[in-house]
């Protein structure tokens, strides 16, 4: 993810077309998700809470986040009765958990539904390090 990253800022940076072949990005897309348990480590919720995350393009994917005795385990697709839903396109996604996107710009974008709370504390997500 850290060459695909730079790789992706010195495109946009010298005006060249991405990396964004569905081959290329998609393991990113499905690395950075990764963060979410750790960006909600502090979030209480009921057991069972879902979380689901939905980032739209042909790289995207859906992901949901579910509170477990223990902290929260992220599974890959849908679960039904998600208590927060986050639609994120995918160039706001990659841009919002590399710290090219700040929360406030990508909670103008992202389509959130359910428990505010829950939808904002996806957007805090950041997948690399500072």
């Amino acid at each position: 993810t850290e060459r695909w990253h730079h790789q992706q800022q010195i495109r946009d940076a010298t005006g060249k077309p991405g990396l964004k072949e569905r081959r290329f990005f998609a393991p990113v897309l499905e690395t950075f998700v990764r963060a979410l348990p750790h960006t909600f480590r502090e979030e209480t919720a009921p057991e069972s809470t879902v979380v689901e995350l939905i980032v739209t393009g042909e790289a995207g994917g859906k992901w949901s986040l579910v509170k477990e005795k223990g902290g929260w385990k992220l599974f890959s697709g849908s679960a039904h009765g998600a208590a927060a839903r986050v639609t994120l396109g995918q160039e706001d996604a990659w841009r919002l958990f590399t710290r090219g996107l700040s929360r406030e710009q990508a909670s103008k974008r992202a389509q959130c539904e359910g428990d505010d709370r829950l939808a904002a504390r996806v957007l805090d997500t950041v997948s690399v390090i500072a």
